[in-house]
């Protein structure tokens, strides 16, 4: 398919733009770039948190995902909330959370932000992980993801997702999970899920490898504005409006080991999520520094919700609504795996 270079932004005016494989091929291109770099940053890394020859600050690493997820994490460290702290805290980025669980396991990153709370909880059920939660990271909101198609898909409502090819960035994940739960609270049926990251959702959708993508932001905003998809539903409504999406996640033994690091680590993101959720603008100049999106794209993408504090009651939701879908086999409470 030759690119369109006519496109529609969400505001309905149109702009001259490339076309929605070259922005997929430029996010890939950028993210594995990124990623070779956070592969030799993870390698070298030591654990707990070893001082900075410098000036004494305790040094941390943080896996993060390039998404809204993860603005208090920057903020923090821009706004020199981690500093204020004696924390040094270094971030190399990420794919996919779950790429960083082996080398946080090894002690090689101290704290995945932008954790996914339903892989996470799944790891804390199986015994792979001895969780600990030391702050929370972004709450569902309206359009912060939506499911999208092409404008001219027959799909004209959500109850014609049932028994299509629907991608998501990682199977029975946070994702498919708030989806069903929209979908059955429709009494529609569900789709098939296919495993497509991110960046080449918007290459995928358009050679027609799937029906529809299940997109985060900032590629929601980007496949809309490059593609002229439609959003045939709003994966923050219903019954995932509210839920906890991602956290910032460490082991017990790390939280042991630096308790005030960890109590740091946790009023620093605090701090910076309370920032984010009462001046939604410091988020969007944040944006660009981190997540490759340009200024006029932050100014229009949809944020989440950034919680001050993390509510068990918020998480019990989220726990009971895995253990409806057969994604938990028993019921965990997350309170006790709060670090406070």
């Amino acid at each position: 398919m030759p690119p369109r270079r006519l496109r529609r932004s969400r505001s309905g005016s149109h702009r001259s733009r490339p076309g929605a494989e070259r922005l997929t091929e430029r996010l890939a291109e950028r993210l594995a770039a990124l990623v070779a770099v956070a592969a030799l940053v993870l390698v070298g890394c030591d654990s707990g948190g070893n001082p900075h020859p410098a000036d004494g600050r305790q040094q941390l690493t943080v896996a993060a995902l390039p998404l809204t997820d993860s603005a208090a994490l920057y903020l923090a460290r821009d706004r020199g909330l981690f500093a204020k702290e004696g924390l040094d805290v270094r971030i190399p980025p990420v794919q996919q959370s779950i790429q960083a669980l082996p080398a946080l396991l090894k002690g090689q990153v101290d704290v995945i932000a932008s954790a996914n709370y339903v892989t996470y909880l799944q790891a804390y059920e199986k015994g792979t992980l001895d969780l600990r939660i030391l702050a929370e990271g972004v709450r569902i909101a309206p359009h912060m993801m939506d499911v999208l198609v092409p404008k001219d898909s027959a799909l004209k409502s959500p109850a014609d997702l049932a028994g299509k090819k629907v991608a998501v960035a990682v199977l029975n994940n946070i994702q498919s999970l708030t989806l069903n739960a929209i979908l059955d609270a429709r009494h529609a049926g569900r789709p098939v899920y296919r495993q497509i990251l991110f960046p080449q959702m918007g290459a995928a959708l358009q050679r027609s490898q799937v029906d529809a993508v299940h997109a985060v932001e900032p590629f929601d905003t980007a496949i809309q504005g490059e593609l002229g998809a439609r959003v045939l539903l709003d994966g923050g409504s219903g019954p995932a409006k509210g839920l906890p999406a991602s956290g910032y996640v460490t082991t017990a033994a790390f939280v042991k080991k630096n308790p005030k690091a960890a109590a740091g680590f946790r009023r620093a993101v605090e701090a910076a999520s309370k920032l984010a959720a009462g001046n939604p603008a410091a988020v969007r100049t944040e944006l660009p520094k981190y997540a490759k999106v340009t200024a006029d794209q932050a100014a229009s993408i949809h944020l989440p919700a950034y919680p001050p504090t993390a509510d068990p009651a918020a998480l019990r939701r989220l726990v009971r609504l895995m253990r409806t879908q057969g994604l938990l086999t028993k019921d965990i409470d997350p309170a006790p795996l709060l670090v406070r």
